[in-house]
């Protein structure tokens, strides 16, 4: 058996292509596009790019970005007061707020966070969001779990009735992921058996799995005799790695060779979960701007 390959650069493109219609009309009946603003705060290589990635990303779609960026050293008072800047407009109408993490050591990631309006909060990690998202009436789901739960349903993965393990509590992926998997309706009614790193017998857990998703960041994780013959396998993680050549190659939790050998179904990395994140993310600004006419 070697497993489908679950595409997610295919899937946000199609994705795109539908919010490219819809932005259209939202600007035609509003008089202006989406705006979604992004806080960019150090020096870090990869949130850079992750930033300019999104930026592009919005472009493509019709909405409108605007990048605030601060270096050195930045308190967690000045951010907070940013955002709330932000939240009133005060650069023009902004109907999404990114804070783009890992913030630096020094500053409170959670009052930072906590500050972005829940109606703004296009991330999807504002405890009112993460509250109605318990409750079964989610708002804004968090990106990542998001295009997970809509690439299983794209691709026709059955998830009612199936157990699903996810390794990884995080409350950006692993935990919103668990919650959208054990919901009511299409992409859901899973069990769902949550693991982290004081579960016991990891591999065990991962054996019982219809779906195993790992969302943790460390390469390898997942090896062939983990995975059930058939099983959906997503990866969701990115670990940069060092490479053959001498350079640094990007690659997930699993090992994707051994794995596809017997997984049913199966995400690379990279062009896996990564381009569905940046797309959820663009639906969610779209979002905002529509429940700011109501």
């Amino acid at each position: 058996m070697t497993a489908a390959l679950l595409d997610g650069r295919l899937l946000a493109a199609r994705i795109e292509e539908n919010l490219r219609a819809e932005v259209s009309t939202f600007g035609e009946m509003l008089g202006r596009r989406p705006r979604l603003a992004v806080v960019l705060v150090g020096d870090l290589a990869a949130s850079g790019s992750y930033v300019a990635s999104k930026r592009r990303a919005a472009e493509r779609v019709g909405i409108d970005s605007l990048l605030v960026e601060r270096h050195g050293l930045v308190e967690t008072n000045e951010l907070v007061e940013l955002v709330d800047g932000l939240a009133r407009d005060e650069q023009g109408p902004v109907d999404g707020i990114l804070v783009q993490l890992p913030l630096p050591p020094r500053v409170d990631t959670v009052a930072v966070l906590d500050a972005v309006p829940p109606d703004r909060d296009v991330d999807g990690f504002h405890p009112v969001n993460a509250g109605l998202l318990s409750q079964g009436r989610p708002r804004f789901i968090p990106c990542t779990a998001a295009g997970v739960q809509r690439m299983l349903i794209d691709a026709g993965i059955e998830t009612a009735g199936r157990h699903a393990v996810v390794i990884g509590r995080s409350d950006i992926v692993g935990r919103p992921l668990a919650l959208l998997l054990s919901g009511r309706g299409a992409g859901g009614d899973a069990t769902v058996t949550i693991c982290h790193s004081r579960s016991a017998d990891l591999a065990e857990h991962a054996r019982r799995a219809d779906i195993l998703v790992s969302a943790v960041g460390q390469p390898g994780l997942v090896t062939a005799d983990m995975v059930k013959p058939g099983a959906a396998v997503i990866d969701v993680g990115i670990n940069r790695v060092a490479s053959a050549s001498g350079g640094s190659r990007l690659v997930g939790d699993v090992d994707f060779d051994a794995v596809r050998e017997v997984a049913g179904w199966i995400t690379p990395v990279p062009g896996g979960v990564g381009p569905l994140t940046v797309a959820m993310l663009l639906s969610n600004t779209l979002l905002a701007a529509e429940l700011r006419l109501r």
